[in-house]
């Protein structure tokens, strides 16, 4: 089925790219999280799979939107006050830019929470990734190496590249409002609790962004090209500071 936007481009919806990471009992994990656990009730003679004699499958759902897959979350990730990123996100379609970026070795001022095996992703990087580029809302950054073990990787413990401060407050200054990234966190894994990546993205505590979102594990296959596509950010409808979600993109004909 092709549209046409109205910015008059067309996409044919007929052939999405899904980057979400299904949530099961063997997908990606981080922050020491046990794995997902889907399981059917069971109690007072009831079971809640049908292969075992029950009428329906009827099965609980236990989970971390921050630890478990792709997700999407708000300035209510790191802030005192309750922001729900189902508040949060009411608009679902962006023109997205798709960038692939090569971590390096962290080079700035060493800090106890800083080691020289840190890999960063820098502004510097990330102005050579853009160019030119048209930009629109939406940044996506897919960071090498690049495989499938993305998709079942136990994050925990392994120290993951991630953006430098000031990396992120220029996706900010560059008026993006949705970034989303294939790692467990823009931030380093220990940090101290400083967030610096979190906070200079959402412009906070000084004019807090509270439209901006975050989506974080995301998986972009190694034959989807980088450039500009139509993008498709969906969240369950949770009052929390993170749901899990799906982005799904749409290549422009």
């Amino acid at each position: 089925m092709i549209i046409t936007l109205l910015n008059q481009k067309k996409v044919d919806l007929a052939k999405p790219i899904d980057i979400s990471v299904p949530l099961d009992e063997k997908s990606t994990t981080a922050w020491y999280v046990d794995q997902a656990e889907i399981a059917p009730v069971r109690g007072e003679g009831f079971v809640g799979k049908i292969a075992e004699g029950g009428n329906v499958n009827f099965n609980n759902i236990t989970f971390n939107p921050h630890g478990h897959g792709t997700h999407t979350e708000c300035l209510g990730h790191i802030t005192p006050e309750f922001h729900s990123v189902n508040d949060t996100l009411k608009k679902f379609h962006f023109e997205a830019l798709l960038i692939t970026v090569q971590p390096e070795k962290y080079k700035g001022e060493e800090e106890e929470w800083k080691k020289s095996t840190d890999l960063v992703i820098t502004k510097a990087e990330l102005i050579k990734q853009i160019a030119e580029s048209n930009i629109g809302e939406a940044l996506i950054i897919r960071s090498l190496p690049n495989s499938s073990e993305k998709l079942t990787k136990n994050w925990s413990n392994t120290n993951w590249a991630y953006l430098t401060e000031e990396a992120a407050a220029y996706i900010a200054e560059l008026g993006i409002r949705h970034l989303l990234i294939d790692l467990p966190s823009v931030d380093r894994e220990f940090d101290g609790g400083l967030l610096l990546a979190h906070k200079a993205f959402w412009n906070y505590p000084t004019e807090a962004r509270l439209d901006a979102t975050i989506t974080e594990m995301i998986f972009v296959p190694k034959d989807i090209d980088d450039g500009v596509y139509f993008l498709n950010l969906q969240i369950a409808s949770f009052e929390n500071d993170a749901s899990p979600s799906k982005p799904v993109l749409f290549e422009y004909l």
